[in-house]
């Protein structure tokens, strides 16, 4: 398991997460958003986009009319968010400790960002800042990778190979520790190949561990969505779950 700061990791890999790392999901994730919580937000609504990362959702949200504040970890993530989503206001800082006032409609925060949270303790730590963040009545929803998708999309290899890009991955699951493990080697010609290397770790929660750390946390009317009944297609909905709480 990782000892430096979790963010850190995610300045290296900003460059091969914005060349489409997980387009297909971002797309499908849309349709979720805008079936179930576009709906609940009144127009021009105050959203804080949490680890917004390179600005996919951010840039949808703009473009739906909302007010938008995203907030990420990693530097060279906000880099491509503040290109790709003008308009909106970008923060570095950390879900695990970050504070903001009270003037939210609505926190969203999606593609499994939460899973990086190691522990049970950080998860909670999250749902506190994001409660402390919201007004009052104010919506919550973020979708978590679940045991499915670790037992079987985070074990074996994968490798995206493009003229002038390669990136490969090498996923693993221990489920004594419930901890994901993905090793991401990337090539890029730029003055040469230029290689880097990263370590991406996700955690394992139940759902009943999801529900009673957002209600200590003092979020009420919780619901769970398994992504495929809320429209999901393939490998991208599988093992993936919503989850929807309010303050």
């Amino acid at each position: 398991m990782p000892e430096a700061p979790l963010y850190t990791t995610y300045d290296a890999f900003a460059w091969c997460y914005t060349r489409g790392w997980g387009d297909e999901y971002h797309k499908q994730a849309q349709a979720v958003l805008e079936g179930h919580v576009f709906p609940r937000l009144a127009p021009g609504a105050r959203v804080l986009d949490l680890c917004c990362g390179s600005g996919n959702l951010a840039a949808v949200l703009r473009a739906s009319g909302f007010q938008v504040t995203g907030i990420d970890g990693s530097a060279r993530m906000l880099e491509f968010a503040r290109g790709r989503a003008p308009g909106a206001e970008f923060l570095l800082a950390d879900a695990r400790t970050f504070r903001l006032d009270a003037v939210f409609d609505a926190v969203l925060s999606t593609f499994d960002s939460l899973n990086h949270m190691l522990t049970l303790g950080e998860l909670e730590a999250v749902f506190r800042n994001v409660h402390a963040a919201l007004r009052k009545g104010g919506l919550f929803v973020f979708d978590l990778n679940m045991l499915e998708s670790f037992e079987t999309m985070w074990r074996g290899d994968m490798a995206d190979v493009q003229d002038n890009a390669v990136a490969v991955t090498r996923g693993r699951y221990d489920p004594d520790e419930r901890l994901g493990r993905a090793e991401v080697t990337m090539f890029r010609l730029e003055d040469g190949w230029q290689r880097s290397d990263v370590t991406v770790f996700e955690r394992c929660y139940s759902e009943e561990e999801v529900r009673a750390a957002l209600e200590r946390a003092g979020f009420r009317d919780l619901r769970a969505l398994d992504a495929r009944d809320g429209g999901m297609r393939g490998d991208t909905g599988l093992g993936r779950s919503f989850f929807f709480a309010v303050k």
